[in-house]
């Protein structure tokens, strides 16, 4: 009896001991497989950022989508009810068929798991949805290489909280966000999209099959996946299943999803994750513009110009139609915007020239200038301009001046008028470009030496449209409009849109039938900049502004490309698509317009009805005679080097003084010293060195004054 009790004793202890390690080792265990904490389902659907924003057109058509977030790509968040009841049965029955029964954990799965691996036979993963949406929702459950005991328990553990906190259908619909696909996409929103082209909604059995095969290694070959799809489908022909697989391994679908119409754009305006823009574009006038512009430059051939832009805006409105910052084709910086990229205007500067001379009543449309060469002293040296075809017409109206866009009448012209006033001009008409004094850009101004941007081109010819108002473009639809201004005078804006839209006019220079011929009232520009860099084509109907550019962006010369050429043939393309069905009616005169008849003699312009300002018309116009002309010293031309010949002898090497203009009276003064009378002929018997001559008039004053040099 007394051994009896120490015995007791000693088992009652021993059960208490075991029973304390237990304790102590579930303790340590529940410890070390305690999962982080997991959040509510609204805190996740709250938190979710998709990667990328969306650009609409005018009437919520996609134009465009741009990866604003590059660490995953995701849609917006895909509701349950929008994805197909095909593609749901396919995933629960591939990766947890009892999800719908089990709180978290599948046991009946882990033990046949078990067995499985215990009798050396090929093991099925038992991790339920749950489970996955764990480690989904806290990466650290499933680090690579972490495939032990406590992992899986710590996963186990995460699922069961889930399922006791979550509702089926909110786990499963997380699930199908946050699963990570093929590369970098995640979700089934950007996985039906990229992989199988088409919304979630739209996917067929076989689509979610694949999608389903997909989820265990997203990145496996067509082959293993169209095995696995095999299986999962129970297929007596898998041919199909194989050649789907195929097809979304290669990647095709990705690019027919988003329809890519305006990228240029889309980086402009899309800065955050999920945000939605929606343009004033019209989808449209978009397609039509990249159709034309794609067709021009492969017509062009890449070794003579790789890159185009078109921008449209409605004129009343100011909405931008259409954006095209460029193609793509054979461009070596195609992801330049090329519709908002400054390059040199080229001639297309010229129109709003000659509406500040007409509106200050300087010049009329039927005023004559002379082209014949002209040398302008200048800050930086001697300027002498040229026209494009190196050939001059002696004297010309405005109105064929602006047509034919001759250089040097427009030069003159600038004369007429002020280089610092007509570049504030051109900065009140948009140009932001022009950051610089007139006395920076010189007489070049006349020319286009500045550089613009297509959007600023196509507003500020958007304002002669609509005779002299101008106010800025807008982009997104439903955006405040600008404050609208006055620029140009209504009459001049309508008699210089008169002249870009007369054919006679311009067709000594481009031809009878250039492609700047519509069968419509339409007024356009071309502008060519140095070195045959750019390509300009801009111009306006009664309902809407074109502006083209075409050249390479990396800014080598284009090769026999002209405005007419170049640009024109896709502002023609454009302007035909726009107004199918409606043809566009020349404007109203303004109540200061008057139409006269005019002659011109001694031009080779034939007698005309023309347009005046009010007031300012003249039944005749012509050049104003020798005597009537600024006296001025034509030869030598100033900045000219004259190099002595040493075999000849120098007193028989000597310089003749051309001057123009009535001169009687006036006196040549050589170095400070007077060489005689100027209308004398007067010959200058060369020295090296520098050397100034000066006409003075009668009184004494400096009339003009030149330098040369002989060496």
């Amino acid at each position: 009896m007394t051994e009896h009790v120490p015995r007791k004793r000693r088992w009652r202890n021993a059960l208490l001991w075991t029973a304390l390690a237990m304790l102590v080792l579930v303790t340590i265990a529940h410890l070390l497989t305690r999962p982080p904490a997991m959040p509510d389902y609204e805190t996740v659907r709250a938190g979710w950022k998709p990667s990328e924003a969306w650009l609409y057109d005018r009437d919520g058509r996609l134009l465009d989508s741009e990866r604003v977030d590059f660490e995953r790509r995701r849609t917006a968040w895909v509701p349950l009810a929008a994805i197909g009841p095909a593609l749901r049965d396919a995933v629960v029955a591939a990766e947890d068929k009892r999800f719908w029964s089990h709180g978290g954990v599948d046991w009946l799965a882990m033990a046949s798991a078990a067995r499985a691996r215990w009798s050396g036979g090929r093991s099925r993963g038992a991790s339920t949805l749950p489970m996955q949406l764990a480690a989904f929702l806290a990466p650290e459950l499933a680090q690579p290489g972490q495939r032990g005991w406590r992992a899986k328990l710590r996963q186990m553990r995460a699922g069961q909280a889930l399922a006791s906190h979550w509702t089926r259908e909110q786990m499963l619909e997380a699930y199908f966000n946050l699963v990570p696909l093929r590369g970098e996409v995640q979700g089934v929103g950007a996985g039906a999209r990229s992989l199988f082209g088409k919304p979630p909604a739209q996917m067929t059995r076989t689509d979610a099959v694949l999608f389903a095969a997909l989820l265990p290694n997203p990145a496996a070959d067509a082959g293993a996946l169209g095995r696995r799809a095999c299986r999962l489908a129970r297929a007596a022909d898998c041919a199909p299943l194989r050649a789907a697989a195929a097809t979304l391994v290669s990647g095709e679908r990705a690019a027919r999803f988003d329809p890519a119409l305006a990228p240029h754009l889309a980086v402009r305006l899309l800065d955050a994750p999920g945000k939605r823009v929606k343009t004033t574009i019209d989808r449209r006038i978009q397609g039509a513009a990249i159709v034309a512009m794609r067709r021009q430059l492969a017509g062009l051939g890449a070794d003579r110009v790789r890159d185009g832009a078109v921008v449209v805006l409605d004129n009343a409105t100011g909405d931008v139609l259409a954006y095209v910052g460029g193609v793509g084709l054979k461009s070596t910086a195609a992801a330049v915007d090329g519709a908002n990229a400054r390059r040199q205007a080229g001639s297309t500067l010229k129109p709003h020239l000659y509406a500040q001379v007409i509106e200050k009543g300087w010049l009329t449309a039927a005023s004559i200038l002379d082209d014949s060469p002209v040398q302008l002293d200048t800050a930086s040296g001697l300027y002498v301009p040229k026209n494009y075809d190196h050939s001059f017409k002696g004297p010309v109206s405005v109105r064929h001046a602006l047509a034919a866009s001759l250089n040097v009448p427009a030069v003159r012209a600038l004369v007429i008028d002020d280089v610092q006033q007509f570049r504030d001009r051109l900065w009140a008409l948009g140009y932001r470009g022009l950051v610089e004094d007139g006395d920076y850009y010189g007489f070049s101004l006349a020319l286009g030496s500045a550089e613009v941007s297509l959007v600023e081109q196509a507003n500020a010819f958007r304002s002669l449209a609509n005779q002299g108002r101008w106010s800025p473009v807008r982009f997104v639809k439903g955006a405040a409009r600008g404050e609208e201004r006055r620029i140009v005078d209504p009459g001049a804006a309508f008699i210089v849109a008169d002249i870009m839209a007369d054919a006679s006019a311009r067709a000594d220079a481009f031809g009878a039938d250039s492609a700047l011929r519509l069968p419509f009232w339409a007024a356009a520009k071309t502008g060519t900049s140095k070195g045959m860099r750019d390509n300009w084509c801009v111009g306006f109907s009664d309902r809407y502004t074109v502006a083209v550019w075409v050249g390479n962006l990396e800014g080598d010369s284009m090769r026999a490309v002209s405005g007419t050429s170049g640009a024109a043939p896709v502002w023609r393309d454009v302007m035909l698509a726009l107004h199918a069905g409606r043809p566009s009616r020349p404007p109203a005169p303004p109540a200061d317009v008057e139409a006269r008849r005019v002659s011109l003699p001694g031009t080779r312009e034939p007698p005309r009805r023309e347009y005046f300002l009010r007031g300012t018309a003249q039944a005749e116009m012509a050049a104003a005679p020798a005597a009537a002309r600024r006296p001025r010293i034509t030869s030598p031309v100033s900045g000219s080097v004259y190099a002595l010949d040493p075999d000849i002898p120098a007193g028989r090497q000597q310089l003749a003084v051309v001057v123009s203009g009535e001169v009687t009276g006036f006196r040549l003064i050589l170095d400070k010293q007077v060489l005689g009378d100027a209308d004398a002929g007067q010959q200058i018997v060369p020295r090296p060195g520098s050397h100034i001559l000066t006409l003075a008039d009668p009184g004494g004053r400096t009339i003009d004054r030149v330098r040369f040099t002989v060496r």
